[in-house]
């Protein structure tokens, strides 16, 4: 279908359950100057809360202190009573702790936050019963970074925009973060789009043994609107192996390999019916390609980067190793042809068991999520701004469907491939839009380049 013939779009209203409905038709394309962004880059790291990166930036809402300097929270360790405090870890290499939806359940604990510790306790660490394989008193979970371990994150915080109130999509851990990166749901389904429940565990998302069926994906994800408006996109993927363990409660696990053609949870598009009816699994493709494309300035509209283990910050990975990465990667941006019309959205996918004190709001059955530290970084990103509005990974999704889409959602009831979502993510009045970071008034922001960036 043409773009000009979807340019008026049903308007949707919130019925009873939180879901979206028809109603009057009429344009909706973002704010003013939304059209100035040409690219939109999403890069996912692994498993950090905002408070373990973020949590003394200053005039972020960040770990609660007393007028003293003393932090005020604390989360209890059960075998010896104490009430372990925040504390500045300058360890480059972490542990963190489980982090599926039984952990998240238990971390809020009904809005305390604090079972972190006991979470990070107990957890098995892949060793069998060795006294090494505890987390003797869980306070690796407790600690936070500064400039000092992470210069250049904050450096771009300072001068881009940090946002103090994003949250994972879903209460859970990467499997359903993944999913909800590109399609806003996490389901298992038995016969088709129509059959598909919500799965908040994730458990049935990694790749069947081999021999069975394929695993398949019926519901619909954003590019089966891309392709539908003839927006171009990418998925690159890290050649290596899997940032995390497919069992949400482990903490160490035999490495799996991954690249562009092994879908997994790292890499979901191609388990999506759409992608494959489209003719499409070509673009996901390896991360060598993103490096080609940003030097050439031939970046498709829709950028979305995973990482290896090694450069993913996924516990035990080295922070400093992910920093790097990442650096290259904006660098890489910033050096091109396309910087001046690129928004880059940095987050990282989950919690990873690292404390947080801010209760995440409840929107629907599946979230939302623990807080995730999230950076804006474009020639149009207000300088050295705090965004205090609620967010989730979501709102990528409707900045890209604002931007190049002309406000098409992923809603079953105007998309024209219904599936059986029981929530609207786009439509959900809980989360907030990522519209507020941009200044699209302002003389673009020309490039920085940061040291210490590393090409792979």
């Amino acid at each position: 279908m043409a773009a000009a013939g979807l340019a008026l779009l049903a308007a949707t209203a919130i019925a009873p359950g939180g879901r979206a409905v028809a109603t009057t038709a009429q344009p909706r394309s973002g704010p003013v100057g939304i059209h100035k962004i040409k690219h939109v880059v999403v890069i996912m790291q692994e498993n950090r809360s905002f408070d373990s990166y973020f949590g003394t930036f200053p005039g972020a809402d960040g770990i609660p202190r007393a007028a003293n300097g003393t932090f005020t929270v604390c989360n209890p360790e059960p075998n010896t009573g104490q009430c372990l405090a925040p504390y500045h870890d300058r360890s480059l290499i972490n542990v963190g702790g489980p982090h599926g939806a039984r952990a998240h359940r238990d971390d809020v604990d009904g809005g305390k936050m604090d079972g972190f510790v006991a979470q990070a306790e107990s957890a098995p660490k892949g060793c069998g019963s060795a006294p090494r394989c505890k987390n003797a008193t869980g306070r690796d979970v407790m600690g936070y970074h500064t400039a000092a371990e992470l210069p250049n994150y904050w450096k771009y915080a300072k001068n881009f925009v940090l946002e103090d109130h994003m949250f994972a999509s879903a209460a859970s851990w990467s499997a359903v973060e993944h999913l909800y990166m590109v399609s806003e749901w996490s389901a298992s389904c038995t016969s088709g789009p129509m059959s598909c429940k919500n799965n908040l565990v994730g458990t049935d998302l990694a790749p069947p043994p081999p021999g069975s069926p394929p695993l398949e994906f019926p519901w619909t994800d954003l590019t089966y609107l891309l392709h539908k408006f003839g927006v171009s996109w990418r998925y690159f993927v890290f050649a290596g192996t899997e940032p995390d363990c497919r069992d949400d409660s482990a903490m160490k696990c035999k490495p799996i390999p991954q690249n562009a053609k092994t879908a997994s949870i790292w890499n979901p598009l191609p388990h999506f019916d759409t992608v494959r009816e489209d003719h499409q699994l070509t673009d996901v493709t390896p991360l060598k390609n993103f490096y080609k494309m940003a030097k050439a300035g031939t970046l498709p509209a829709v950028s979305w980067i995973d990482p290896t283990q090694a450069v993913s910050e996924h516990p035990t990975a080295s922070i400093a190793t992910g920093q790097a990465y990442v650096t290259g990667l904006i660098n890489s941006i910033m050096r091109g042809p396309d910087w001046k019309s690129t928004a880059i959205f940095l987050s990282w996918d989950d919690w990873g068991g690292f404390y947080d004190h801010v209760v995440p709001p409840t929107v629907d059955a599946m979230g939302l999520g623990i807080r995730v530290p999230g950076l804006v970084i474009s020639p149009y990103s207000r300088r050295g701004y705090i965004d205090h509005h609620v967010l989730s990974h979501d709102a990528y999704v409707k900045f890209i469907e604002n931007d190049f889409l002309h406000g098409a959602r992923l809603d079953p009831a105007t998309d024209g491939r219904p599936d059986s979502r029981p929530t609207v993510r786009d439509a959900n009045p809980g989360i907030d839009s990522i519209s507020h970071a941009f200044n699209f008034k302002q003389r673009p922001r020309p490039p920085m380049i940061l040291p210490g960036g590393a090409i792979y």
